[in-house]
């Protein structure tokens, strides 16, 4: 048989593109925008941790597997009934968004696998909020401390996540549904306190008007003492003599001193 130093290498090509036939598939991978990927070696090294594959075209050995995460931002919603301090069951809508921290999906796949949502993020909010809701009143969820009862799920929630390996973007309170009679009660007695409020600073501003006239009214007390013990005869008689002087200096009167009139002022007589 005549020897062809091609036929080894068409021999090749045919290997190469049987292998490329029935592993193709698990060799070549295109990871895509928003998404991560970590190998598992199950003959060797077992789950790489430390190594995450980026966005773009990837190719591994056939035996190991490729596991893709969406690290985009994603959003859950819950609805669930809490009970508050005194054991008063209390609805809530909750909106948390989040996504897996881009560089640590390794330990994220390794501790809760590919459906850490509803192994880790859905019951550690339901958890916290929970949790949170039984160390206040119904009142205080509803109303008085609303903000401050959001802040605490907020920051306890994002603690508890962050050291699971999610970032926890935002978590909103849509909605607090009280039964309508508890509701009806404290809507009530927001409404008196608010106007018992209204009450309270009339009086004050009341009071301080008063207060006001009161220092008023002293002040001028005050004033006419001090004027009237400062009046003596002496002075009034002063005062009367620049007065006449003033009026005899008048171009519209003729004046006649006729003797002088009491206390020792002039007489002043016009011309009629």
């Amino acid at each position: 048989m005549k020897f062809n130093l091609k036929t080894p290498y068409v021999v090749g090509v045919v290997v190469i593109l049987i292998v490329l036939l029935l592993f193709g598939g698990r060799m070549f991978f295109i990871i895509e925008a928003g998404e991560r990927g970590i190998i598992f070696r199950p003959y060797t090294s077992g789950l790489d941790t430390e190594n995450v594959y980026g966005e773009g075209f990837h190719v591994i050995a056939p035996w190991n597997e490729l596991y893709v995460y969406n690290v985009r931002e994603q959003q859950r919603e819950e609805t669930m009934d809490v009970l508050d301090k005194n054991g008063l069951s209390i609805n809530t809508d909750v909106t948390v968004r989040f996504n897996p921290i881009h560089n640590e999906i390794g330990f994220l796949h390794q501790q809760f696998g590919s459906n850490y949502i509803n192994v880790l993020v859905i019951p550690e909010v339901r958890s916290t909020v929970r949790q949170v809701a039984g160390r206040y009143t119904a009142e205080e969820i509803y109303s008085t401390k609303r903000a401050e009862v959001e802040q605490t799920i907020k920051d306890e929630t994002r603690n508890v996540l962050g050291e699971n390996f999610i970032e926890m973007r935002a978590l909103l309170i849509r909605s607090i549904n009280l039964p309508q009679q508890i509701k009806g009660a404290i809507e009530n007695k927001l409404q008196q306190e608010q106007e018992a409020l209204a009450y309270e600073f009339r009086l004050q501003r009341e009071e301080s008007e008063a207060e006001r006239r009161r220092i008023e009214a002293e002040g001028i007390a005050n004033y006419n003492q001090i004027i009237n013990a400062s009046l003596t005869d002496r002075i009034l008689q002063q005062r009367g003599i620049e007065a006449t002087i003033d009026l005899a200096k008048s171009e519209n009167s003729k004046v006649v001193v006729i003797g002088s009139g009491k206390d020792g002022l002039p007489l002043i007589l016009g011309n009629n």
